[in-house]
């Protein structure tokens, strides 16, 4: 078999993937549903693997098309970066775009700013997820990331800029620390309710604060009244009154400036994360990537920088 015979069912197979059906995929290839259903048949003749499983309601995956789609994609993603690498005409920003960021930070500062980025380059095609989880950026064929924390050293073959590290205060609402009263030092917060972070494995992670030496970093548990898997949800609850908590002020800013959330022991103010943007080295190159690489770093450095 020629190697664009090979192409051409791997094209067939990877648009019946997304379309879903191989009646959907055939009016996008403008085929009939007989020749994609032949095409489909004949790829896993070859690859002696069944990509597919058919019921009269659905056409899902299997474990093996699976595996099978993503290096398609990304095979198919490279052809098409090569081509608009060597076209002069797509010196500006387009084809698919693939972007992971954090979830609550994703939603307030950096999602935004991507679909601005999208908004001036309207022959881009980003594909967007939020997910707070360490992602592979090559295995999971995705160009650029934003992530809080991160590991300790990146991967191999993995671009980074580092944007700056989280502030994190403690603050609480106005009618909270009218009924509580305000602590005034670590030992008085511990007698409040604290609203902290939960983690799937149920745990809490301790709290930050600032050693009196050497302003070393502490991490200190701390009682709480409850804890809340997610940032946002952790601010609604200390804005309903519920207690104290740690929180990064990009998350809290707006909140901290309109007086709805006041900040306690401003003295335990710390540097939390830091933040980062990622992509894969090998497609900095791309008008698509190092044009929202820039554009992200002066948005979000805003941002994070205060």
């Amino acid at each position: 078999m020629s190697a664009s015979e090979r192409l051409k069912d791997i094209d067939l197979f990877v648009c019946v993937a997304n379309a879903g059906s191989f009646n959907a995929a055939a009016e996008r290839l403008n085929l009939t549903p007989s020749a994609v259903s032949k095409g489909i048949a004949r790829l896993e003749r070859r690859l002696q693997v069944r990509l597919f499983e058919r019921t009269t309601r659905r056409l899902a995956l299997t474990d093996g098309g699976a595996a099978y789609y993503r290096t398609c994609s990304r095979v198919l993603g490279d052809l098409e970066d090569a081509e608009q690498a060597l076209n002069e005409a797509h010196s500006t920003p387009s084809g698919h775009l693939r972007i992971d960021l954090p979830a609550s930070f994703g939603r307030l500062h950096a999602l935004p700013a991507v679909l601005a980025f999208a908004d001036q380059h309207p022959k881009l095609q980003p594909h967007i997820t939020l997910s707070d989880r360490f992602v592979d950026l090559a295995e999971d064929s995705i160009d650029i990331v934003v992530r809080i924390g991160g590991p300790h050293s990146w991967q191999p073959g993995i671009e980074h800029h580092y944007l700056g590290n989280q502030r994190l205060v403690f603050c609480a609402a106005p009618a909270y620390l009218a009924r509580h009263g305000t602590p005034r030092d670590e030992d008085e917060l511990r007698a409040h309710g604290c609203v902290l972070y939960a983690c799937t494995d149920g745990s809490t992670p301790a709290l930050h604060f600032t050693g009196a030496r050497l302003g070393v970093d502490l991490l200190k548990p701390m009682p709480g009244r409850l804890a809340i898997g997610d940032g946002e949800g952790q601010a609604m609850a200390v804005m309903a009154g519920l207690g104290i908590a740690q929180l990064p002020t990009w998350l809290v800013q707006r909140q901290l400036d309109d007086g709805s959330l006041v900040q306690v022991l401003p003295e335990c103010e710390v540097q939390g994360l830091p933040i980062h943007l990622a992509w894969r080295r090998n497609r900095g190159h791309l008008p698509k990537v190092s044009a929202l690489v820039q554009a992200l770093t002066l948005s979000l450095g805003r941002v994070v920088r205060g």
